[in-house]
Protein backbone atom coordinates (compact mmCIF):
# COMPACT_ATOMS: atom_id res chain seq x y z
CA UNK A 1 0.00 0.00 0.00
CA UNK A 2 1.40 3.40 -1.05
CA UNK A 3 1.45 6.13 1.67
CA UNK A 4 -0.86 7.87 -0.45
CA UNK A 5 -3.37 4.88 -0.79
CA UNK A 6 -3.08 4.60 3.26
CA UNK A 7 -4.16 8.56 3.30
CA UNK A 8 -0.94 9.47 4.48
CA UNK A 9 0.66 12.87 3.11
CA UNK A 10 4.19 14.21 3.46
CA UNK A 11 4.87 17.97 3.50
CA UNK A 12 7.28 20.64 4.04
CA UNK A 13 6.43 24.06 5.13
CA UNK A 14 8.17 27.36 5.38
CA UNK A 15 8.41 29.01 9.22
CA UNK A 16 9.50 32.49 9.64
CA UNK A 17 10.86 35.22 7.12
CA UNK A 18 14.14 35.88 6.04
CA UNK A 19 17.56 34.79 8.09
CA UNK A 20 14.58 33.06 10.29
CA UNK A 21 12.94 31.61 7.72
CA UNK A 22 13.34 26.99 7.87
CA UNK A 23 11.21 24.21 6.32
CA UNK A 24 9.78 22.05 8.72
CA UNK A 25 8.58 18.69 7.86
CA UNK A 26 5.24 17.39 8.30
CA UNK A 27 3.58 13.56 8.01
CA UNK A 28 0.20 13.90 7.97
CA UNK A 29 -2.74 11.16 8.10
CA UNK A 30 -5.66 12.39 6.94
CA UNK A 31 -8.82 10.00 9.41
CA UNK A 32 -10.91 8.09 7.29
CA UNK A 33 -14.06 9.63 5.63
CA UNK A 34 -16.67 10.33 7.93
CA UNK A 35 -14.97 9.15 10.69
CA UNK A 36 -15.49 11.59 13.86
CA UNK A 37 -12.92 12.19 16.17
CA UNK A 38 -9.99 14.34 17.21
CA UNK A 39 -6.59 14.51 15.39
CA UNK A 40 -3.52 13.19 17.55
CA UNK A 41 -0.65 15.78 17.63
CA UNK A 42 2.73 14.26 18.34
CA UNK A 43 5.02 16.63 20.09
CA UNK A 44 8.88 15.25 20.47
CA UNK A 45 11.39 15.65 22.96
CA UNK A 46 14.44 17.52 22.71
CA UNK A 47 16.66 16.04 19.88
CA UNK A 48 14.19 13.70 19.50
CA UNK A 49 12.06 13.23 16.08
CA UNK A 50 8.82 11.73 14.78
CA UNK A 51 10.42 8.71 13.45
CA UNK A 52 10.97 7.41 17.02
CA UNK A 53 8.85 4.34 18.58
CA UNK A 54 6.06 6.32 20.26
CA UNK A 55 5.46 8.96 17.25
CA UNK A 56 5.21 5.85 14.75
CA UNK A 57 2.99 4.19 17.26
CA UNK A 58 0.88 7.24 18.02
CA UNK A 59 0.28 7.11 14.18
CA UNK A 60 -0.45 3.35 14.04
CA UNK A 61 -3.16 3.74 16.88
CA UNK A 62 -4.58 6.66 14.85
CA UNK A 63 -4.52 4.38 11.77
CA UNK A 64 -6.55 1.76 13.65
CA UNK A 65 -9.17 3.85 15.07
CA UNK A 66 -9.64 5.72 11.92
CA UNK A 67 -8.17 9.05 12.72
CA UNK A 68 -5.91 11.77 11.96
CA UNK A 69 -2.39 11.82 13.09
CA UNK A 70 0.14 14.86 12.78
CA UNK A 71 3.82 14.46 13.40
CA UNK A 72 6.41 17.27 12.34
CA UNK A 73 9.77 17.81 13.20
CA UNK A 74 11.11 21.32 15.44
CA UNK A 75 13.72 22.77 13.59
CA UNK A 76 17.36 21.55 13.64
CA UNK A 77 15.68 18.07 14.36
CA UNK A 78 14.58 15.30 11.64
CA UNK A 79 13.89 15.64 8.54
CA UNK A 80 13.24 19.63 9.29
CA UNK A 81 15.59 22.32 8.18
CA UNK A 82 17.32 24.93 9.82
CA UNK A 83 20.37 24.62 12.63
CA UNK A 84 19.56 23.08 16.64
CA UNK A 85 21.71 25.39 17.96
CA UNK A 86 19.11 27.99 17.20
CA UNK A 87 16.46 26.43 18.42
CA UNK A 88 14.18 27.79 21.47
CA UNK A 89 10.95 26.88 23.03
CA UNK A 90 9.01 29.92 21.61
CA UNK A 91 10.83 29.18 17.95
CA UNK A 92 9.76 25.58 18.43
CA UNK A 93 6.37 26.74 19.89
CA UNK A 94 5.96 28.99 16.52
CA UNK A 95 6.74 25.65 14.53
CA UNK A 96 4.11 23.81 16.16
CA UNK A 97 1.49 26.42 15.43
CA UNK A 98 1.97 26.95 12.07
CA UNK A 99 1.95 23.21 11.56
CA UNK A 100 -1.66 23.38 12.64
CA UNK A 101 -2.46 26.55 11.13
CA UNK A 102 -1.29 24.53 7.72
CA UNK A 103 -3.08 21.67 8.60
CA UNK A 104 -6.12 23.01 10.20
CA UNK A 105 -7.64 20.12 12.74
CA UNK A 106 -10.80 20.73 14.60
CA UNK A 107 -10.49 18.98 17.17
CA UNK A 108 -6.65 17.38 18.85
CA UNK A 109 -5.25 15.94 21.28
CA UNK A 110 -1.71 16.92 22.10
CA UNK A 111 0.83 13.70 22.98
CA UNK A 112 4.37 15.80 24.38
CA UNK A 113 7.34 13.76 25.40
CA UNK A 114 9.59 14.91 27.27
CA UNK A 115 10.54 18.81 26.33
CA UNK A 116 7.15 17.92 24.03
CA UNK A 117 5.58 18.19 27.36
CA UNK A 118 6.54 21.60 27.56
CA UNK A 119 5.58 22.69 23.96
CA UNK A 120 1.81 21.30 24.59
CA UNK A 121 1.28 23.28 27.61
CA UNK A 122 2.63 26.36 25.95
CA UNK A 123 0.72 25.42 22.77
CA UNK A 124 -2.72 25.13 24.32
CA UNK A 125 -2.19 28.77 26.38
CA UNK A 126 -1.37 29.80 23.33
CA UNK A 127 -4.78 28.48 21.64
CA UNK A 128 -6.60 29.12 23.77
CA UNK A 129 -6.07 33.03 22.75
CA UNK A 130 -7.77 32.38 19.68
CA UNK A 131 -10.70 33.09 18.47
CA UNK A 132 -10.63 29.97 15.93
CA UNK A 133 -8.42 27.50 16.79
CA UNK A 134 -8.54 23.79 16.85
CA UNK A 135 -10.31 22.50 20.18
CA UNK A 136 -8.50 20.47 22.72
CA UNK A 137 -10.10 17.26 23.84
CA UNK A 138 -7.39 16.03 25.88
CA UNK A 139 -3.50 16.06 26.16
CA UNK A 140 -1.33 12.90 27.23
CA UNK A 141 2.13 13.97 28.67
CA UNK A 142 5.22 11.15 28.34
CA UNK A 143 8.12 12.41 31.12
CA UNK A 144 7.02 15.89 30.36
CA UNK A 145 9.38 18.17 31.20
CA UNK A 146 7.78 21.85 31.45
CA UNK A 147 10.47 24.66 32.64
CA UNK A 148 13.44 21.87 32.51
CA UNK A 149 15.72 25.19 31.92
CA UNK A 150 15.46 27.16 35.00
CA UNK A 151 13.68 23.62 37.50
CA UNK A 152 16.19 20.62 35.84
CA UNK A 153 19.62 22.42 34.67
CA UNK A 154 20.30 25.87 35.84
CA UNK A 155 19.82 24.32 40.03
CA UNK A 156 22.68 21.56 38.81
CA UNK A 157 25.26 23.59 36.31
CA UNK A 158 28.86 23.03 37.18
CA UNK A 159 31.09 25.99 37.85
CA UNK A 160 32.49 25.08 34.10
CA UNK A 161 29.36 24.70 32.55
CA UNK A 162 28.24 28.39 33.88
CA UNK A 163 31.74 29.81 32.53
CA UNK A 164 30.83 28.08 29.14
CA UNK A 165 27.67 29.62 28.85
CA UNK A 166 28.85 32.78 29.88
CA UNK A 167 31.76 32.84 27.53
CA UNK A 168 30.95 30.75 24.67
CA UNK A 169 27.13 30.79 24.75
CA UNK A 170 26.61 27.33 25.21
CA UNK A 171 27.64 24.23 26.98
CA UNK A 172 27.86 20.34 25.92
CA UNK A 173 26.47 18.02 28.12
CA UNK A 174 27.34 14.25 27.62
CA UNK A 175 24.14 12.08 25.97
CA UNK A 176 23.13 8.69 26.94
CA UNK A 177 21.01 8.49 24.01
CA UNK A 178 23.15 9.85 21.45
CA UNK A 179 27.15 9.49 20.33
CA UNK A 180 26.43 13.79 20.28
CA UNK A 181 26.73 15.36 23.20
CA UNK A 182 23.60 17.71 24.24
CA UNK A 183 24.00 21.53 23.63
CA UNK A 184 22.18 23.90 25.47
CA UNK A 185 22.56 28.00 24.31
CA UNK A 186 21.95 31.03 26.25
CA UNK A 187 19.67 31.95 24.20
CA UNK A 188 17.70 28.68 25.28
CA UNK A 189 18.04 29.13 28.95
CA UNK A 190 16.77 32.84 28.53
CA UNK A 191 13.96 31.87 26.29
CA UNK A 192 12.86 29.43 28.53
CA UNK A 193 12.87 31.46 31.42
CA UNK A 194 10.21 33.83 29.68
CA UNK A 195 8.25 30.21 28.69
CA UNK A 196 7.86 28.72 31.97
CA UNK A 197 4.24 27.55 33.07
CA UNK A 198 4.78 26.13 36.52
CA UNK A 199 4.94 29.64 38.00
CA UNK A 200 0.76 29.60 38.22
CA UNK A 201 -2.55 27.50 37.92
CA UNK A 202 -2.21 25.98 33.99
CA UNK A 203 -5.78 26.03 32.37
CA UNK A 204 -5.83 23.66 29.54
CA UNK A 205 -9.47 23.30 29.98
CA UNK A 206 -8.92 19.39 29.16
CA UNK A 207 -8.47 16.35 30.66
CA UNK A 208 -4.65 15.63 31.53
CA UNK A 209 -3.00 12.41 31.54
CA UNK A 210 0.52 11.79 32.95
CA UNK A 211 2.81 9.44 32.22
CA UNK A 212 6.16 9.24 34.63
CA UNK A 213 8.88 6.98 34.82
CA UNK A 214 9.88 6.37 38.72
CA UNK A 215 13.56 5.32 37.05
CA UNK A 216 13.83 8.19 35.13
CA UNK A 217 17.20 9.52 35.12
CA UNK A 218 16.77 12.46 32.92
CA UNK A 219 13.09 13.71 34.41
CA UNK A 220 12.55 12.90 38.06
CA UNK A 221 9.31 11.60 38.95
CA UNK A 222 8.98 14.51 41.55
CA UNK A 223 8.89 16.86 38.76
CA UNK A 224 5.44 15.11 37.76
CA UNK A 225 4.16 15.50 40.63
CA UNK A 226 5.06 19.22 41.08
CA UNK A 227 3.56 19.57 37.68
CA UNK A 228 0.18 18.22 38.94
CA UNK A 229 0.24 20.62 41.80
CA UNK A 230 -0.26 23.49 39.33
CA UNK A 231 -3.18 21.68 37.63
CA UNK A 232 -6.03 22.09 39.56
CA UNK A 233 -8.62 22.63 37.58
CA UNK A 234 -8.71 20.17 35.12
CA UNK A 235 -9.45 16.22 34.86
CA UNK A 236 -5.72 15.05 35.69
CA UNK A 237 -4.32 11.52 36.12
CA UNK A 238 -0.89 10.22 36.95
CA UNK A 239 0.52 7.15 36.63
CA UNK A 240 3.56 6.41 38.25
CA UNK A 241 5.98 3.48 36.35
CA UNK A 242 7.47 1.74 38.93
CA UNK A 243 10.39 0.48 36.89
CA UNK A 244 9.90 2.92 33.39
CA UNK A 245 12.91 5.12 32.24
CA UNK A 246 12.59 8.28 30.53
CA UNK A 247 12.15 6.79 27.15
CA UNK A 248 9.35 4.45 28.40
CA UNK A 249 9.17 3.02 24.90
CA UNK A 250 8.90 -0.47 25.90
CA UNK A 251 5.74 -2.63 24.61
CA UNK A 252 3.98 -2.21 28.47
CA UNK A 253 4.80 1.67 28.22
CA UNK A 254 3.43 1.80 24.94
CA UNK A 255 0.23 -0.11 25.62
CA UNK A 256 -0.16 2.86 28.51
CA UNK A 257 0.22 5.20 26.66
CA UNK A 258 -2.30 4.06 23.94
CA UNK A 259 -4.78 3.68 26.56
CA UNK A 260 -3.83 7.12 27.73
CA UNK A 261 -4.42 8.95 24.42
CA UNK A 262 -7.85 6.60 23.79
CA UNK A 263 -9.67 7.48 26.39
CA UNK A 264 -8.62 11.26 26.08
CA UNK A 265 -10.85 10.95 22.85
CA UNK A 266 -14.21 10.12 25.36
CA UNK A 267 -12.74 12.50 28.00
Amino acid sequence: MTQAAAGITEKRITVGEGTAAREIAIIHRAARKKKPGPAFVWLGGYRSDMSGTKAVELDRLADELGLAAIRFDYSGHGLSGGLFRDGTISRWLEEALAVLDDIKPKRVVLVGSSMGGWIALRLVQELRKRKKAPGVDGIVLVAPAPDFTAELIEPNLTDAERQSLSEKGYFEEHSEYSPEPNIYTRDLMEDGARNRVMTGIIETGCSVHILQGMKDPDVPYSHALKLVEFLPADDVVLTLIRDGDHRLSRPQDIEKLKAAVSASINA
